[in-house]
């Protein structure tokens, strides 16, 4: 993995996010996690892992609270708007249409949405109209592009991050969002197979809101997959934007420090939208640094 300095502007940013992020569920209270084993190394397109996890990874989410937070409302409806499948054209209906907007207009009620929208407006990377904002989140996230040439459009950068996609059934893309996670997880099409330690941690708490997984999705295997739990969906969100919208590389790597967490925060680029990001990461205790 690329060193990177650590991003103290944007640490400094993201850190004003997470304590500004009312709606991310607490650990222990609002959900309950269950990490059993250690995973084991798997080759990326293998169909077969071994599974050091007998149990779901998540126990408990208060689902009620899903429910009634407007942010994650709009969010769960999203969900199932999509053909995971790359190569299968997407139609987005009017319905669906509605729903991106109304999920876009619930997080930019928020504090998270609202101080990102201050910092990119500051940058000038956005303008400080709010139907501008808007508009620009919703061709950033929403707008159909072609994963496979030839097939028409059939991905988004919202569907690949949030939802998850599987390309020629053989491989996991995306799905890094720990709502879908548990829903798939529920509807026992996610099977979760173990963690995966980090440097010189060599177990995550059942706390941590933020880890390094294996599982199996619809037969496929994602060796690793790095996720925030807990956070709202409006705080990935002005993340990835923020990072998307700094720099025109195919790939921006930033390393960040949120709270405990030593991140790197890793956004590509598919032309003028977002093609996937992610969380990796690197330690989670402040005194592994020295």
């Amino acid at each position: 993995m690329i060193r990177l300095e650590l991003n103290h502007e944007l640490s400094k940013l993201f850190n004003e996010l997470w304590d500004a992020d009312v709606h991310r569920f607490v650990p222990g209270k609002d959900y309950t996690i269950d990490l059993q084993e250690k995973a084991g190394f798997v080759q990326q397109g293998s169909g077969v892992a071994r599974d050091n996890a007998s149990e779901p990874l998540f126990r408990y989410v208060n689902e009620e609270r899903l429910k009634s937070i407007k942010t994650f409302a709009a969010f769960v409806s999203l969900l199932d708007n999509y053909e995971t499948s790359t190569g299968v054209a997407e139609v987005v209906t009017p319905q669906e249409m509605a729903e991106n907007n109304r999920f876009l207009d619930a997080i930019l009620e928020t504090e998270v949405m609202k101080l990102t929208h201050q910092y990119l407006i500051r940058k000038n990377w956005s303008k400080p109209s709010l139907n501008d904002f808007k508009s620009q989140l919703y061709n950033i996230w929403f707008q159909l592009y072609t994963r496979e040439t030839g097939k028409g459009p059939d991905s988004c950068g919202f569907e690949h991050v949030f939802v998850g996609e599987t390309k020629h059934g053989k491989e996991i893309l995306g799905l890094h969002n720990w709502v879908q996670f548990y829903l798939q997880e529920k509807h026992k099409q996610v099977d979760y197979k173990g963690y995966i330690a980090r440097r010189k941690k060599s177990r995550p708490d059942e706390d941590d809101q933020v880890l390094s997984l294996q599982f199996s999705w619809k037969g496929l295997v994602k060796p690793v997959g790095s996720t925030f739990i807990g956070v709202s969906p409006e705080f990935e969100f002005a993340l990835y934007t923020i990072i998307f919208l700094q720099s025109h590389e195919k790939v921006t790597r930033e390393m960040v420090r949120i709270e405990e967490y030593e991140l790197q925060i890793v956004v590509y680029r598919h032309g003028k939208y977002i093609g996937t990001a992610y969380p990796v990461l690197l330690s989670s205790n402040n005194e592994d640094l020295y």
